[in-house]
This record gives structure tokens, C-alpha cells and sequence, in this order.
């Protein structure tokens, strides 16, 4: 008899017949994470993390947004976490961004009608960008925290590239390597600018949006992963994606049911 073929396993050696995953169109297999509310969701979230980073850092502000009634769920990107890929590396940076969208069409075929959102936070904001950009007027709208538009002059150049794609400049083949948690992460007595991605991108991208509902919020001094910061900033950027979505959470239930919102 023909010998039964392991389980694949994780980089962290779980077999993935246990864990939430799917298979991408090269046949990696990609952790998955859902946040799903008790009842009927009112909405869709798709959180896209950043370089080096994983799902379940997330999960602070998954929470939060199941509150608001929506659906939350991610994936480890390719290379990233628990999902197969050679760490860090990346070949060709739409991967990123068909994934992105097997998966909303995988979770969005169990609901259907229900308006989808895309979260990114750094290059997980620049993988939001192209992924909206591959279909215009299919989302209801994104979340980017510190997202990837302009390199901070000094980031890696690893950073400069995925920004110049997010330009509409091809990416050539290239490593990723290590990111300093002491650039993502605030010290609790120093304040200091984003080092990673320039805040000139956020306001190129407002310049540059046709969309005439978009809202930017600059945090003086704080760092690069606003969702991790100290309380207080913290805190307002909670507040700041709870009222945003929520109204147009709301403003979407009205549209299909025609009611005011």
C-alpha cells in the first residue's frame, strides 16, 4: 500500500489539519485567524500586518471591532508566522495581495452582501493599497495605520522598495532581513518620529485619493506601531477606527436596506 504523506507542518512544527489555514494559488499553506461577533455580523475586516510581524498581534484591535458587530480575519502572509514561505522573502510582492484577495472571496462567499474593509498597518497599509487598487469600488473602505506610501529616509532599504511599489514602481526580487523591534516598538520614557515610513506618504496619499470620505489623523512624536504605543495614544487611535467604521458600518446597512443611517 502507497505510504500516507505527512501532515504539513508549520515553521513552528504544528500540523496544519489543526489550525485554521488555506491554501494559496502556489499551494503554501497560510495560517489563518478569525474574530467572529455572536450574532449576525453587520460587516467584514481583513487585517493585513506588517514586515515581520504575524496575525496575532492583532488581536487588541480584532476585539475591539468584533464589538462594532464585524467579522474579523487575517492571515500570516507568505514567509510571515505560522503560514509556509521562506522567511522574510519575497519574489514577487503581488503574492501578497492575491492572497489577500482568495480570502476575501473565501470568507466573503459565507456572506454575502455584507460591505468588506481593509485594515494594513505599515507594509501590511501598502499590501491594503494594491489590493483595493486591484478592484476599485469593491471595498468599503481601509484602515491604514503608518501605512508603507514613502520610506522614512531612514528605514532599510527593504522598506524603500515595497514604498516605491505602492508608487506604481515594479519590485524587483529582494530579502526582507531582520527589522529592530526597537524601531516598531516606543520606549516608555523617549518619544520619537515614525523611523520606518515617512508621514509625507500619508498626506501624499490624501492629495492623491479621489475617494471625497477619507479622514487622516497624525499622531505627534508617537512611533511606528500606533495600535502598540503608550495608553494614551493608543487609546485615541482605538477610538478614532471605532467611530470611522461605525458610521460607515452604518451608512452601509442603510444603502441595502434603504433606511437612513
Amino acid at each position: 500500500m502507497p505510504e500516507e504523506s505527512a501532515p504539513r507542518r508549520t515553521p513552528q512544527n504544528l500540523p496544519y489539519q489543526d489550525l485554521p489555514h488555506l491554501v494559496n494559488a502556489d499551494g503554501q499553506y497560510l495560517f489563518c485567524k478569525y474574530w467572529k461577533p455572536a450574532g449576525t455580523p453587520k460587516g467584514l475586516v481583513f487585517v493585513s500586518h506588517g514586515a515581520g510581524e504575524h496575525c496575532g498581534r492583532y488581536d487588541e484591535l480584532a476585539q475591539m471591532l468584533v464589538g462594532l458587530q464585524l467579522l474579523v480575519f487575517a492571515h500570516d502572509h507568505v514567509g510571515h508566522g505560522q503560514s509556509e514561505g521562506e522567511r522574510m522573502v519575497v519574489s514577487d510582492f503581488h503574492v501578497f495581495i492575491r492572497d489577500v484577495l482568495q480570502h476575501v472571496d473565501v470568507v466573503q462567499r459565507d456572506h454575502p452582501g455584507l460591505p468588506v474593509f481593509l485594515l494594513g498597518h505599515s507594509m501590511g497599509g501598502a499590501i491594503a493599497i494594491l489590493t483595493a487598487a486591484e478592484r476599485p469600488c469593491y471595498f468599503a473602505g481601509m484602515v491604514l495605520i503608518s501605512p508603507l506610501v514613502l520610506a522614512s529616509p531612514e528605514s532599510a532599504t527593504t522598506f524603500k522598495v515595497l514604498a516605491a511599489k505602492v508608487l506604481n514602481v515594479v519590485l524587483p526580487n529582494m530579502s526582507m532581513g531582520p527589522i529592530d523591534a526597537r524601531v516598531i516598538s516606543r520606549n516608555k520614557t523617549e518619544g520619537s518620529a515614525d523611523r520606518l515610513c515617512d508621514s509625507k506618504g500619508a498626506y501624499l496619499l490624501m492629495e492623491s485619493a479621489k475617494s471625497q470620505d477619507k479622514t487622516l489623523k497624525i499622531y505627534e512624536g508617537a512611533y511606528h506601531v500606533l495600535h502598540k504605543e503608550l495608553p494614551e495614544v493608543t487609546n485615541s487611535v482605538f477610538h478614532e477606527i471605532n467611530m470611522w467604521v461605525s458610521q460607515r458600518t452604518a451608512a452601509a446597512a442603510a444603502a441595502r436596506t434603504g433606511s437612513p443611517p
